[in-house]
């Protein structure tokens, strides 16, 4: 049994995979979602991963997945873990030292679209799902903006990184650069071309699908 620890990105808590956690469940998993104290204004990232780690202790094999912001703090709490990978979903994926404001200047981000969080976030997703998905919002601390990422790079062979292409919030761009296009799980052939989604240029990894 694989244990899979889910953190959420900004603004969002562990509410966001009520919809993951059954279907991982259902496959035999351990799945927990904690939410992260990213609404602490004297929250730290290393306060991050270690309350996400916190929720897995004594977990054997694990699995950390950080959606969005939540790419922050996955490769922390993996350490913490000895996890078996770090998958980045639609992820920022830090460099020692860079701060998450930072990272959005470094890898040349654009948004799609700032009409407000239906356009930007919810724009294929059922209006009940999203209503209630903003109804649950949390504040984001501006000093984890800020504070330089703690971090050591989490080992490429141990990450994956799914690549989103159809969303308002991020526009694919040459500029970032596309990952190789080998892929530890083959793009099925109805997805649509990887697309260089700006988290993926950084580390560059083998390990890549989009979807």
């Amino acid at each position: 049994m694989t244990t899979f620890v889910l953190l959420h990105g900004s603004g969002d808590g562990g509410w966001a995979w009520h919809l993951v956690q059954p279907e991982l469940w259902d496959l035999g998993h351990d799945a927990v979602a904690p939410d992260l104290p990213t609404d602490r204004a004297d929250a730290t990232w290393a306060d991050v991963a270690n309350a996400a780690a916190h929720a897995a202790v004594g977990a054997e094999d694990v699995v950390v997945v950080g959606h969005s912001a939540g790419g922050f703090a996955a490769p922390l709490a993996a350490g913490r873990l000895d996890a078996r990978l770090v998958v980045h979903l639609a992820g920022l994926v830090p460099q020692p030292g860079e701060s998450a404001a930072d990272w959005f200047d470094h890898v040349g981000w654009t948004a799609v679209t700032d009409d407000g969080p239906l356009a930007t976030y919810y724009h294929d997703v059922n209006p009940a799902l999203a209503a209630e998905a903003i109804a649950h919002e949390r504040p984001t601390s501006e000093r984890l903006s800020t504070e330089p990422w703690p971090g050591p790079p989490w080992p490429p062979e141990r990450t994956r990184y799914v690549v989103t292409a159809h969303t308002g919030s991020w526009r694919p761009t040459s500029s970032a650069g596309s990952p190789p296009s080998a892929s530890g799980s083959p793009t099925p052939p109805s997805s649509p071309p990887a697309t260089a989604h700006p988290s993926a240029d950084r580390p560059r990894s083998p390990r890549c699908s989009s979807v």
